[in-house]
Order: structure tokens, then C-alpha cells, then sequence
């Protein structure tokens, strides 16, 4: 930490800077620091995508099962987002994306050595900072730079995300293809994140600005405590079994912690959980469709990659694809992903941003119905990938701006925070329902998720992307 008041002095640009200047080269510096951590969190969050078949193989567990090593991390980062958003308030920005990093790290070192499912599950739960990097990082530069430069720089970093989620896939199945080892494959991202704990140290200067306060840690346990119970019953019902005690009593538990959660942060002057803006008319609708698209978003990476990799001599179904295979076939969609974002503010000028999102929950439902009838010949999910990227990457450029609109102007932050937990949180849901979902359609033969569990889970994807339309749809506008 030595020198950096040094730093923290030439980061800072003249207040009064022309708005098109370039930034000064510390500042630049600083910044590129920040898109190298958020190019790694791209290629963490997808590179994983494309082995989590040959994971199941290493570890010995089946393809409902594998939807838990994605709904883990979603689960611990929808508590750690808000977790360490505050705790940046409190302590610094810099300090806590420190700390992330390095949780970050451990997590992905426990993945790549992960002897057994335990302690896979463990390692992504280490991992669930990732989601409160890019939140840290903007409160950083929103301290230090202009309003102009800031935000060229967040630009700079939401473009870095999607650049590493794009390379993810591709580059670990072009690993995975030369080294034809798993664990040396994992062990490539172990290094690029633990690379960045140390850079974090070089020239990146903390925030200036402190909050009042402190953290709400009811709110936290609570809400932690809630997801886990219900998450845990969902996953008992893999056979079917959903009448069982085993599946209603934590499900049961879970609701009431969550019952007892929204009193807590209700009742709390500084909650973790702006709930009544999760409430308000205006904007509920949009919130409910964020955390329907966190469920098809989210919950359908690790199903597609169990499918593409099925041996269709074995189960019946699916193309038998290595690692390699599979990171090229979702390539489509990752491109209609960059496309899609990068088209939706040229498409919001003509049409509207409601409608985008509309559209884009529209082509979404479409490709998920696709999948459902259509998935005998690589060209047609491939080709259904592409469409499905492009509609999620519309609705990811849309949706923040949708929910910011009809929030208040005075809560545009809050709003912001809350859409990005309430998208996860829809993931980690989804990772549970979906489990138990392929779960019920196993095949007594081969132990594996037979074609109709595959079938219906799109259908639920599809039914999903039209309710969050719907919602859309309906919503009313905020006056004033």
C-alpha cells in the first residue's frame, strides 16, 4: 500500500477538464487496471461453461446435479453484491474490491485442485464476489474522475466484461483441446485471477467519499439463510418428489426467513435491500422480469453444455462434443450478446426502450421454443444460440435504462443495485428449479436427464421470457 497517496493525488483529474480531453496517463492507467480485472471476470463467469460436462465426468455427478456449481455462486453473489457495495460505502471501494480479489482467487484455485463435489461447491462459493466487482470498480471511478470521463471509463469496463466473457468459452476449450488435462485447464484462470490480487495493489486509489452508518446484518443472514432453505428444499425434489418433507420443510423455513427478512429491512433505516422500491408500482414489474431473465439467463449455461456434450449412442440425445466443440458452438451466441448490446441504444432511439426490451424478451421466448422442438442438428442450436444472444444482449443494455427510468431521480443508484441482485438472484433460483427439474425426468438406464427433461426446461426458459414480456408490457409509467 506504500505510495499509494502518491497516486491517489495524480489520479484525481483537474476539475475543471474539458469533457472530450483524454484522460491523464495515471488516470488511464488506473482505468486499465480495472478493465484487466473485468476481462478476468468475464472469462471466469463463462470459461467454465464449455467443462462443466467434463467436470460431471472428473467428479462423478450428473447433469442435474451440475446445475448447482452455476445456482451456488449466483446464491453467494446475490448476498455479496449488496454485501460489498455497503461495505465500500463504509470502508472504501478499493479495500473491499481488494478483498474480493482475493476471495476470488482462492475460489478459483479450490475449483481447478477440487478433489470432490463438496469442495467444487465450496470454491464457488468463494467465487460469489465476482458479481461485486464491476459495482465496485464504478463507485471508484465515479469518485476520482469527471462525470464525462467517468463515463467513458465504465464503458471502457462493461466492454472489458463482455470481451472476457466472449474469449471465456472459446480460449479454456482451445486450452482444454492442447493441455488434455481438466485440472491444468482450471488451473489457467486460477493463475489470471490470482495474478490480479497483487496488480490491485499497484496504482489503484481508494475512494475519498465515506458513508455514515453501518451494515445491515440481519438483512444479510437473513437473506442468506432464506436462499439456502429454499434452495436446499427445491434441490430434494430431483426425484420428483416434491410432496415430500424433505422438499416442504425447507422450502417452508425458507419462506418464512424471507417473510421475516422483509419485515427486518422494512423496519431498518439503512437496509441491505431497498424493498419498498422492489415494491413500488412503477417499477415491481421490471424487477419481476429482471429476475425471470436471471432465470433463463443463468440457468440455462450448464443444461446446454450437458446436452451439446451427451453421447447421443448413450442417452439418446445430444452430439457427444468435447469442451472445444461446445465453446464454439455457444460462440453464436456470445456474438448476438456484443451485438445486441451494442445495437440497443441505435434501436431505443427509433422504436423506444420498452419496446427493445419487449422485442428482446420476444426473440427470447421465440429461441427457447426453438431449442425445445428443434435440437436434433448442431446448425439449429447453434443457430438458436445466436438469436438467443442477440436478445439477451438487447435486454441487457435495455433493462438498466427501462428500471433507472421509472424509478425515482433521486434513487437512480439504489435502482441500479437492486436490478443487478434481483437478475442474480433469479439465477440461483433457476439453477435449483432447473436440477430438480431434469431430476424428475431421469432416465433409469443410463442415470441421466432423459430428452423430455431438456424439453420441458426450455419450455420453462420460453415461459419465462414471456411472462418478463408481459410484465413489461404492463407496467405503468411513473408520473411526475
Amino acid at each position: 500500500m506504500t505510495g499509494s497517496s502518491h497516486m491517489t493525488a495524480t489520479a484525481t483529474p483537474p476539475p475543471d477538464a474539458p469533457p472530450g480531453q483524454p484522460l491523464p496517463a495515471s488516470v488511464t492507467a488506473v482505468v486499465g487496471l480495472l478493465v484487466l480485472f473485468e476481462v478476468t471476470s468475464g472469462f471466469l463467469q463463462v470459461g467454465l461453461a464449455p467443462l462443466l460436462p467434463d467436470l460431471a465426468g472428473h467428479l462423478g455427478i450428473g447433469s442435474a446435479a451440475l446445475n448447482w456449481v452455476v445456482s451456488v455462486q449466483l446464491l453467494a453473489a446475490a448476498v455479496c453484491v449488496p454485501l460489498f457495495g455497503r461495505l465500500g460505502d463504509l470502508y472504501g471501494h478499493r479495500r473491499m474490491l481488494r478483498i474480493a480479489l482475493a476471495l476470488i482467487a482462492a475460489g478459483t484455485v479450490v475449483v481447478a485442485l477440487a478433489p470432490d463435489y463438496p469442495t467444487l461447491l465450496a470454491g464457488r462459493v468463494l467465487q460469489g464476489p465476482i458479481a461485486a466487482l464491476l459495482p465496485l470498480e464504478i463507485a471508484l471511478v465515479r469518485d476520482r474522475l469527471s462525470v464525462a470521463d467517468a463515463r467513458r471509463a465504465i464503458a471502457r469496463l462493461v466492454g472489458a466484461l463482455t470481451l472476457g466473457a466472449m474469449a471465456g468459452g472459446v480460449v479454456m476449450g482451445l486450452v482444454d483441446s492442447a493441455f488434455g488435462s481438466l485440472r491444468l485447464t482450471l488451473l489457467v484462470p486460477a493463475a489470471l485471477a490470482v495474478l490480479c490480487v497483487p496488480v490491485s495493489f499497484v496504482a489503484v486509489p481508494e475512494s475519498r467519499s465515506r458513508a455514515g452508518g453501518r451494515v445491515d446484518w440481519a438483512g444479510v443472514v437473513l437473506l442468506g439463510g432464506a436462499m439456502v432453505a429454499l434452495l436446499g428444499g427445491v434441490s430434494g425434489a430431483e426425484g420428483g418428489s416434491w410432496g415430500s418433507t424433505r422438499v416442504l420443510g425447507p422450502v417452508v423455513l425458507g419462506i418464512a426467513l424471507l417473510a421475516v427478512w422483509v419485515r427486518v429491512e422494512l423496519r431498518s433505516a439503512e437496509p441491505l435491500v431497498d424493498v419498498r422500491a422492489l415494491a413500488a408500482r412503477t417499477t415491481a414489474p421490471f424487477y419481476g422480469a429482471a429476475f425471470l431473465f436471471g432465470v433463463f439467463y443463468f440457468g440455462s449455461q450448464a443444461p446446454n453444455s450437458s446436452f451439446y456434450a451427451a453421447d447421443p449412442e448413450v442417452t439418446g440425445y445430444g452430439f457427444g462434443l468435447s469442451a472445444l466443440s461446445i465453446s464454439l458452438v455457444l460462440l453464436p451466441g456470445a456474438i448476438g450478446s456484443v451485438v445486441g448490446s451494442l445495437s440497443t441504444a441505435a434501436l431505443a432511439r427509433r422504436i423506444g426502450y420498452r419496446p427493445t426490451l419487449m422485442a428482446a424478451f420476444g426473440l427470447v421466448a421465440l429461441t427457447f421454443l426453438q431449442f425445445a422442438f428443434l435440437h436434433e442438428e448442431i446448425w439449429q442450436m447453434a443457430a438458436g444460440s445466436a438469436f438467443t444472444g442477440l436478445g439477451i444482449g438487447l435486454a441487457l443494455g435495455a433493462m438498466p435504462t427501462v428500471i433507472v427510468e421509472a424509478s425515482d431521480p433521486s434513487r437512480t443508484g439504489i435502482a441500479a443495485a437492486l436490478y443487478n441482485n434481483v437478475k442474480t438472484l433469479g439465477g440461483a433460483v433457476a439453477g435449483g428449479v432447473f436440477a430438480a427439474l431434469l431430476g424428475a425426468f431421469l432416465s433409469a438406464s443410463t442415470g441421466e436427464p432423459g430428452e423430455e427433461g431438456y424439453t420441458a426446461l426450455w419450455l420453462a426458459s420460453s415461459a419465462a421470457a414471456v411472462i418478463a414480456l408481459v410484465a413489461t408490457a404492463v407496467s405503468r409509467r411513473r408520473e411526475g
